[in-house]
C-alpha cells in the first residue's frame, strides 16, 4: 500500500506552527521581546526629551517657591489642587469643552479661506503684490489688537471671538499654504502639463500633492495661532461665554496666582497634545510617504 502523503505546507512553516496574514505567529520568545524593547525604546525617544523638559520645570518652580525669591508664587502641588478644586467645581470641564468647540470651528474656517486663498496668491501676480506682504505684516499684530477691532464691530458676543480667531489664523495659513506651493519645483508642474494635467486637474493632481507637506505645515501653525487668539478673545472680549478664558479671568479678580497658573497648565496642555497627538504624526506620515529623512527623525 502507498502512504497518504500530508497537504502540503506553505513553504517557510514550521511543525506546530500557523500563519497569521503570511506571518508565522511561532515566533521565537526572543524575537518578540527585543521587537518589545525596540518599540520601548522608540517610545523613550519620542517623549523622554518632553518629560525631561517637565521635570526640569517643575523642580525649578518648586526650588524658586522653597527658596521665597517668590512671595506669590505657589508650589506645584497648590496649583494642582487649584486644578482639581476648578474641575469638581464644574468650572474647567464644561470651559475647556467650549473653547475647544470655538477653537476648532474658527480652524475649520480658517483652513477653508486660507487654502484658496494661498493658492490665488500663488497663480495670480496681480491679487499677489498688494495682498501677500499685507498678510505677512498682519501676521506680526497682537491677538490683543484683534480684540478691540472685533468688538466695536461685532458686540461682546461670540462673533467677536470668532472674528479675532480668524484674523489670527488665516494670515499665518495663507503665507505658509503660499510658501509651500512657491517650493514646488517647476519641473514637476511642467511635466504634469505635459501629460495634461493642466488647469484644475494641475492643481489637484500635480501641485497640492507636491505641497501637501507644507501645506500641513501651514494648517499646523494655523491653529497654534488661532488658538492663542482665542485665549485672548475669551480673556479680553469681556463675554458672558463659558471658557478657558473665563476661567482665566476668574482667577485674576481673584488675585491670587494658584487659578491663574492652574488655567494656564490647561492651556498650554491642550497645545501639546494637539501638537504631538494630531499634527506631529499628520505630519511624520506625509513625509513618510514621500521618502523624507525628516519623517524618522522626529
Amino acid at each position: 500500500m502507498h502512504a497518504v502523503e500530508s497537504p502540503a505546507r506553505p513553504a517557510g512553516a514550521l511543525s506546530g506552527g500557523g500563519f497569521r496574514r503570511g506571518v508565522p505567529t511561532d515566533v521565537p520568545t526572543g524575537a518578540r521581546r527585543a521587537r518589545a524593547g525596540a518599540r520601548l525604546r522608540r517610545l523613550a525617544a519620542r517623549t523622554g526629551p518632553g518629560c525631561s523638559a517637565v521635570l526640569l520645570v517643575v523642580g525649578v518652580w518648586q526650588l524658586v517657591h522653597l527658596l521665597g525669591l517668590s512671595p506669590v508664587l505657589p508650589a506645584p502641588a497648590t496649583v494642582l489642587r487649584d486644578l482639581s478644586a476648578a474641575w469638581s467645581a464644574g468650572t474647567l470641564g464644561p470651559g475647556l469643552l467650549h473653547s475647544l468647540g470655538r477653537c476648532l470651528a474658527g480652524f475649520a474656517a480658517s483652513a477653508a479661506v486660507g487654502v484658496p486663498l494661498g493658492l490665488l496668491l500663488h497663480r495670480s501676480g496681480f491679487v499677489r503684490v498688494p495682498l501677500a506682504p499685507t498678510l505677512s505684516a498682519f501676521q506680526s499684530l497682537p491677538a490683543a489688537v484683534l480684540v478691540p477691532i472685533a468688538v466695536i464691530c461685532l458686540g461682546t458676543s461670540q462673533a467677536a471671538v470668532y472674528l479675532v480667531v480668524l484674523l489670527g489664523a488665516v494670515p499665518s495659513v495663507a503665507t505658509g499654504v503660499l510658501t509651500a506651493l512657491d517650493q514646488v519645483p517647476p519641473l514637476l508642474v511642467r511635466a504634469g502639463r505635459t501629460m495634461g494635467a493642466t488647469g484644475a486637474a494641475g492643481v489637484r493632481h500635480v501641485l497640492l500633492p507636491a505641497a501637501l507637506p507644507g501645506v500641513v505645515a501651514a494648517l499646523r501653525q494655523g491653529w497654534a495661532f488661532g488658538w492663542r487668539a482665542l485665549m485672548t478673545a475669551e480673556l479680553m472680549a469681556s463675554t458672558p461665554l463659558p471658557g478657558l478664558g473665563q476661567v482665566l479671568d476668574a482667577g485674576r479678580r481673584s488675585g491670587r496666582l494658584g487659578p491663574v497658573l492652574a488655567a494656564a497648565l490647561v492651556i498650554l496642555a491642550v497645545g501639546v497634545v494637539v501638537e504631538t497627538g494630531v499634527f506631529g504624526p499628520v505630519q511624520r506620515r506625509v513625509l513618510r510617504a514621500r521618502g523624507l529623512p525628516a519623517a524618522q527623525e522626529r
